[in-house]
């Protein structure tokens, strides 16, 4: 019997569902809170709350929690147990209790919530945390276990606790040429026509149109 019951969960936590081109896993929390574009991967025990909104063909990891007001763009990849927390206690009173516990929760008024947004093409490493009120540009990248604090800009990668700048991926004008171009919003015809543009080295590039 209790063979039987442990397939019967096992089957049911690796289900995989199909609903309007997203792909679900296992079983996750909150999905009626979440906006999808499409093309998207949800994976086992994601947790949502709030108003969210996820891009286009943008996948999510294992044990992802978003909580609060957030955007993610198109194309952004996210490792296992990465969150985002868009709120945060109050500080500045006297406790920073907003149970209803205390005063029936009359507290929870000073909790304060801010906006989180994630541009397109963004690779959020395994364990990171981002809270509320960052803008992170496109292309940038999360090293796993960082705690993103501050906006990042465009094809930066950081890393740590907090998470601080590291290098750019590229050159400012390759990183301005790929801005203008936009791939991200391109439909699947005009993306085969610039597909070896993707299998190109830009390392030391001046250039995303540069000869090889």
């Amino acid at each position: 019997m209790r063979k039987l019951i442990k397939k019967i969960l096992y089957y049911f936590l690796n289900y995989v569902d199909e609903k309007e081109s997203t792909v679900f896993s296992g079983f996750s929390r909150g999905l009626k809170n979440v906006s999808f574009e499409g093309n998207n991967a949800v994976p086992d025990r994601c947790n949502f709350s709030g108003k969210i909104k996820i891009g286009f063909a943008t996948t999510l990891g294992y044990n992802n929690f978003f909580h609060g007001n957030i955007r993610i763009g198109k194309y952004c990849q996210f490792g296992a147990d990465v969150a985002v927390h868009t709120s945060n206690h109050p500080i500045t009173y006297l406790s920073t209790y907003i149970n209803k516990n205390l005063f029936s929760g009359e507290l929870k008024k000073f909790k304060e919530t801010k906006e989180t947004v994630i541009g397109n093409d963004v690779w959020v490493g395994h364990n990171a945390i981002i809270v509320g009120g960052v803008t992170i540009g496109n292309g940038a990248i999360i090293a796993a276990g960082s705690v993103v604090t501050k906006d990042i800009e465009p094809y930066s990668i950081v890393g740590g606790v907090p998470a601080t700048f590291i290098k750019k991926r590229f050159s400012q004008n390759v990183i301005q040429e790929i801005e203008e171009l936009k791939w991200w919003d391109k439909p699947t015809k005009d993306l085969i026509k610039i597909k070896p543009l993707f299998f190109k080295n830009f390392l030391n590039k001046k250039s995303i149109y540069e000869s090889d």
